[in-house]
C-alpha cells in the first residue's frame, strides 16, 4: 500500500513525496482511514512505529477539507503530550506535513516564558500542541478557549499516567465540546487508561501493531553484571569502546544523570544531560549538540527522554535498570530504527537482579550476560558474581528506604 491509496489531500501527498515517504507503516495503514472517517481511536503502538504521522496526517487532511470560518482562528485540534520534547517534536511534524496548507500550529509547554506563548496565541491557531500543566495555566489566564475543539489527541497516555497528569487530563476533557473526536495512543494499556477510554471515547476503534513485550528487531542486547560503584568507570570504558557513535544513556535519577555527564566530560568524552531540573534552553541545547554529533552521548531520565527522536542512535545504555519492565522496551527502542541495527547494553548491580528478571519475563527471553571486559558468561554465574544487598541490617534498610523515596521523588518531577 502507498500513501496515495489512503485518500489523503493532494497537498499532503505532495509533501510526503518531497520528503521521501512512500509506504505507510502498519499503524498508519490501520489508523489513518479510521481517523479520516471521524472515528474515535485507541492505538496501542510502541515508540518508533510512525505513530505521530498516523494521527497527524489524517487530522491535517480533515482540517484542509473543512476550511476555517473567517475571522479569529479557534483551536480545532488539541494534541496533549507528557513532555516538552515530545510536544515540540509533534508540532514540528505538524508543520512539516502541513507545508502548503493554510493552517497555523503552536506548541505551548512549561519551562519558557508564558507571555511569549500568550502572544503566539493571540492571532489564533488551528492545531495546538501542549503539555497539560502549561495548557491549564493558559486557560486560567483566559489566554485561550477550547469550546471549538473538533479533535483531541492524547499521545503517550501511559506516560501521562506515570507522571501524574490524569487529573489534569480529565479536567481538560471536561472543557471540550461533548461532540468531538478523541484519539488515544499509548505504548501500554493499564487499567487506568482503559477506564479513561471508556469514560471519554465513543465506540472507539482499536488498532494495535505490536505487543508491548516485543523488542525491536536488529537490536543486539547484552547485560553486564557489576557492583554499583563500578558503573561510573564502566560507562567511560563503554563510550571509549564505541568512538563517535551516537549513544543514549538512561539513568534512574536526575542526580545520576548529572553525575554520569560530569564523569564523561571530565574524561574528555562529550556528553550532555537532559532531565526535569534542566531549563528548557538547557534541554534544547543538549539535544541540539546530540543531534549535531558535537556531544555524541546524551544522558537522560526516562520521563525527559520520552519524545527524543534522533536518527542514527547506535547504542542505548541502561546505566540503571528501570523499575518498570515495560520501560526497558521503550528505552532500547531508541536504536535500530528504519531498518538499522543497534546495540542495547544494560548494567546490572546486585540490587537490580529483580528488575532484570522482570524484564526477561516481559520480553520472554534471557538477555545474554557478559563480564565488563566483554567475555560471555553463563547467566547463573553472572547473577552470583555481584554482591546482593545485605539483609537484616537496620542501617542498610533505612538507607535503602531513604534512597527509594528519593528516587521516587526525583522520578515524579523528571
Amino acid at each position: 500500500m502507498n500513501f496515495d491509496e489512503l485518500g489523503l489531500a493532494a497537498p499532503i501527498l505532495s509533501t510526503l513525496v518531497k520528503q521521501g515517504y512512500e509506504t505507510p507503516t502498519p499503524i498508519q495503514q490501520q489508523a489513518i482511514p479510521l481517523i479520516m472517517q471521524g472515528r474515535d481511536v485507541v492505538g496501542l503502538a510502541q515508540t518508533g512505529t510512525g505513530k505521530t504521522a498516523a494521527f497527524t496526517l489524517p487530522l491535517l487532511h480533515r482540517l484542509a477539507e473543512a476550511p476555517r470560518a473567517k475571522g479569529h482562528r479557534p483551536v480545532r485540534v488539541l494534541i496533549l503530550s507528557p513532555t516538552r520534547e515530545l510536544a515540540a517534536q509533534i508540532e514540528k511534524s505538524v508543520q512539516d506535513y502541513g507545508t502548503g496548507l493554510p493552517l497555523r500550529s503552536v506548541v505551548v509547554v512549561g519551562g519558557v516564558p508564558i507571555k511569549r506563548q500568550i502572544n503566539a496565541l493571540r492571532n489564533g491557531v488551528d492545531v495546538l500542541v501542549a503539555t497539560p500543566g502549561r495548557l491549564e495555566d493558559l486557560i486560567s489566564q483566559k489566554a485561550l478557549r477550547l469550546d471549538h475543539v473538533q479533535t483531541v489527541v492524547l499521545d503517550e497516555a501511559d506516560q501521562m499516567l506515570d507522571i501524574g497528569f490524569m487529573p489534569a487530563i480529565r479536567r481538560i476533557l471536561r472543557l471540550l465540546p461533548a461532540k468531538r473526536q478523541t484519539l488515544l495512543f499509548s505504548a501500554t494499556m493499564p487499567k487506568e487508561i482503559r477506564a479513561l477510554s471508556a469514560d471519554h471515547l465513543t465506540n472507539p476503534a482499536e488498532v494495535s501493531v505490536a505487543a508491548v513485550a516485543a523488542t525491536a528487531d536488529r537490536i543486539d542486547q547484552t547485560v553486564l553484571h557489576m557492583q554499583s560503584g563500578d558503573k561510573v568507570s564502566a560507562i567511560a570504558r563503554l563510550v571509549r569502546a564505541h568512538p563517535g557513535k551516537r549513544m543514549i544513556v538512561f539513568t534512574r535519577t536526575k542526580r545520576g544523570a548529572d553525575k554520569v555527564a560530569r564523569k564523561l566530560n571530565a574524561d574528555g568524552l562529550g556528553a550532555g544531560a537532559i532531565h526535569g531540573n534542566k531549563s528548557q534552553g538547557q534541554r534544547q541545547r543538549a539535544l541540539a549538540s546530540f543531534r549535531s554529533g558535537s556531544n555524541p552521548v546524551l544522558i537522560a531520565t526516562d520521563i525527559a527522554a520520552r519524545g527524543i527522536d534522533v536518527p542514527g542512535v547506535e547504542v542505548v545504555v541502561n546505566y540503571d535498570l528501570p523499575n518498570v519492565a515495560e520501560s526497558y522496551v521503550h528505552r532500547i527502542g531508541r536504536t535500530a530504527r528504519a531498518g538499522a541495527s543497534g546495540l542495547a547494553v544494560s548494567f546490572c548491580a546486585g540490587d537490580e537482579l529483580k528488575q532484570l528478571r522482570d524484564i526477561e519475563r516481559l520480553i520472554r527471553q534471557e538477555i545474554p550476560a557478559q563480564s565488563v571486559d566483554g567475555t560471555e558468561i553463563p547467566a547463573r554465574q553472572a547473577a552470583n558474581s555481584v554482591r546482593r544487598p545485605a539483609k537484616g541490617g537496620g542501617r542498610n534498610r533505612r538507607r535503602n528506604n531513604w534512597s527509594n523515596k528519593q528516587g521516587n521523588r526525583q522520578r515524579a518531577s523528571a
